[in-house]
């Protein structure tokens, strides 16, 4: 027999958040990797786990992890993937070692929990039928400037994470993007004795941002964009969009055709638009 990699979801916050199954899935490993030696053996002391060695498996060390883990996958012993909280593999570590076992023709299973993107979007009150994950957002640069605009144009419900020392930024650019009567909820400490979800525009988002010291990751969930149709496009939401299509593809002509096809403006204000907009710097990737 082989043994299995199982990926488990640990607390985002409350420690009593930890399910039985998953304390029990780690008592019966012979190997946990984590980010943290130090965070991973606080939350195993809490649930009663010892004697069961820990790996550091992080996003510098997760890949020279691997040969070891199927090493002692090929013995029949099972391997725990954990991170500092939430669902490993998303935005955690995880996804690399979930492939290489898979290619090395082992078996791969989770023990499912908490993640701060699903809590965050269920207490938004915004639209729970359809939603998109965007991770952290690029930091800087075109690459960031596209994605936002993506977030502006995106129909469904949008869940980003982003660091305190960058949210408020963040937030001011969604507002740029998106015009500022944008409905956004800010859900921060999520768990935690200090857990605060706030609702309001993006635009009272800045105010709110300003007058307090970002503590903890942010979960931002901004509800998605009205049709095409039932929304007047601003020259400030039409340069966006054509930004994020240059930025895609490189070419102004495709660009004015791909924006007016999803908006419905005509081809004429997208063109007078599109004129002072500088091209990308590089080719875009094949």
């Amino acid at each position: 027999m082989t043994g299995r990699l199982i990926l488990v979801s640990t607390p985002i916050g409350n420690l009593g958040d930890l399910a039985p199954r998953a304390a029990d899935t780690l008592r019966g490993c012979a190997l946990i990797c984590c980010e943290d030696t130090r965070h991973t053996g606080k939350l195993l002391s809490h649930a009663g786990v010892s004697g069961v060695r820990l790996a550091i498996a992080n996003e510098h060390t997760e890949e020279a992890r691997v040969a070891e883990v199927v090493d002692l996958l090929a013995t029949g012993a099972d391997v725990a993937v954990v991170t500092d909280a939430g669902t490993p593999g998303i935005s955690d570590p995880g996804a690399r070692l979930v492939r290489a076992v898979l290619d090395a023709g082992y078996a791969v299973s989770a023990v499912p929990g908490p993640a701060a993107l699903v809590m965050a979007l269920v207490v938004s009150g915004f639209d729970t039928s359809r939603f998109v994950f965007e991770g952290f957002v690029p930091r800087s640069g075109r690459e960031r400037t596209a994605r936002l605009a993506e977030v502006a144009a995106e129909q469904r419900t949008a869940v980003l994470y982003e660091a305190p020392h960058r949210v408020q930024r963040t937030v001011a650019d969604l507002a740029a993007a998106c015009g500022g009567e944008r409905r956004v909820a800010l859900a921060r400490e999520l768990t935690k004795k200090f857990e605060e979800v706030w609702r309001g525009s993006l635009a009272d988002a800045i105010l709110h941002m300003a007058e307090r010291e970002p503590r903890g990751e942010y979960a931002i969930v901004v509800q998605g964009a009205r049709p095409a149709d039932d929304v007047p496009r601003s020259d400030d939401e039409l340069r966006a969009l054509l930004v994020a299509q240059l930025a895609r593809d490189g070419n102004r002509r495709t660009a004015i055709a791909t924006v007016m096809a999803a908006t419905g403006v005509s081809r004429r204000r997208l063109y007078d638009l599109a004129v002072g907009l500088p091209r990308p710097t590089t080719p875009p990737p094949s």
